[in-house]
């Protein structure tokens, strides 16, 4: 039976703020592709509000994904973000396992922290158990910190040399994935984004910096990156794609004054995704 694409996306529900499924949703299916959430947990606003709801999802994260296996339901991608507990991790893993076939592929974003400090939900357990995730992923996509925590490098001692991130990304690649994408690098007023292909080697995508950091770039970064690879799109395309779509979303939402915790203005330029 012909159908559309699908990517299973594993992140938590977020009412307000745009991060995670919030940010995926409508950007996957802006991009012809049905985006299927897992939710992790359900929030009323995101973690960089003062206070807000919480709901936990994992005690019903295995009856969920159990159903939709005896629906028959296969996908094209496979996503996994923000995770609230170390025991949501091995849930993760059981969905991989699960849904995993040889013509589908993995993301996984990493989350865990930023500048060099975990997230406040994050415990270096949790952290610890976060590599395990690792070598089911066919494209990784790391900040500098989660990727010196991913190899237990101090961030501080850090190599940022072109040199020094390809060993960085070298080594993440020899726990698993082909691809790997470290996010957000800084140097003076440019943003850099390092690109490695185990086949094909290195390159870099740098813009302007603008404005202050927000939440949810990475959440738009990587559901603009995967829907374009799972459209059959080259990496480096792809990935040059949600940076030139962060660029002219970040400008906008920084020329309306929005709160930096209130995320991206990214409905704006959903029609110009394909």
């Amino acid at each position: 039976m012909k159908r559309q694409k699908r990517i299973a996306v594993i992140n938590d529900a977020t009412g307000f703020g745009r991060c995670s499924i919030a940010v995926a949703l409508p950007i996957i299916s802006a991009m012809k592709i049905q985006c299927c959430p897992l939710p992790t947990a359900i929030f009323s606003a995101h973690t960089a509000f003062q206070n807000y709801f919480l709901k936990d999802f994992t005690p019903y994260m295995r009856q969920y994904m159990e159903h939709w296996k005896s629906q028959n339901l296969e996908f094209d991608g496979i996503t996994s973000g923000f995770l609230g507990s170390k025991e949501q991790i091995a849930e993760v893993i059981h969905f991989f396992e699960m849904f995993k076939t040889k013509d589908n592929l993995i993301l996984v974003d990493p989350v865990m922290g930023d500048y060099g400090k975990l997230y406040s939900s994050y415990t270096e357990e949790m952290c610890d158990e976060m590599k395990k995730l690792v070598p089911y992923a066919d494209i990784l996509t790391p900040n500098l910190t989660e990727a010196c925590r991913l190899l237990d490098i101090p961030y501080e001692e850090a190599d940022l040399s072109d040199q020094g991130l390809f060993d960085i990304c070298q080594k993440l690649s020899d726990m698993g994935p082909e691809k790997v994408v470290i996010t957000g690098l800084q140097k003076e007023e440019k943003i850099i984004t390092f690109l490695y292909e185990k086949e094909s080697g290195v390159q870099k995508i740098v813009v302007d910096k603008i404005g202050k950091d927000r939440s949810g770039t990475g959440d738009v970064f990587t559901s603009v990156l995967f829907a374009d690879i799972i459209n059959g799109n080259d990496f480096y395309s792809a990935v040059q794609k949600a940076v030139d779509f962060i660029s002219k979303t970040i400008q906008f939402t920084s020329d309306i004054d929005t709160p930096e915790h209130y995320g991206l203005c990214f409905e704006e330029f959903l029609t110009e995704l394909k």
